[in-house]
């Protein structure tokens, strides 16, 4: 795993860990990775964008990807869910998600990293369109690493 600074990622929230979420391994089946990550990013584009509309804005995701480096039990402590966008393009921007927890000694650790790619498009068509200057603001300003 390459040195990953925490501190970069701005935006977290607690993650619930449910029992559902839970495989005959007593961990959090791999699966479940993905949904985290979805609700993540629901809460951090109202967080990242203040303009942003979940009931006019939309966008698809066009890849998503999750390594995995240590297992994450019901029993965590803290379990937490990061995200931040490391690029925009024209068309799309990308997000990566960290998932960490606290050990006994309250050192975090990061269970998994995930990265994915947004593609903007405008339903009413069906087509990707290009990234509007106030989302590509209001991110830049959210996430300083992007100047």
């Amino acid at each position: 795993m390459n040195s990953i600074n925490t501190t970069d990622f701005r935006f977290s929230m607690a993650l619930p860990i449910r029992w559902n979420d839970l495989d005959p391994l007593n961990h959090v089946n791999n699966v479940f990775y993905f949904e985290y990550f979805q609700v993540g990013r629901g809460h951090y584009m109202l967080e990242a964008s203040k303009q942003w509309d979940w009931t006019k804005n939309m966008f698809v995701i066009a890849h998503i990807e999750c390594d995995y480096y240590k297992e994450l039990k019901l029993t965590a402590k803290e379990p937490t869910i990061k995200l931040r966008t490391s690029s925009i393009g024209s068309k799309s921007f990308e997000i990566e998600y960290l998932i960490t927890s606290l050990d006994r000694e309250n050192n975090e650790i990061i269970h998994a990293k995930g990265k994915s790619v947004q593609v903007l498009v405008d339903i009413s068509v069906g087509k990707s369109v290009e990234i509007p200057n106030w989302l590509r603001e209001d991110l830049t300003q959210y996430e300083p690493v992007l100047s």
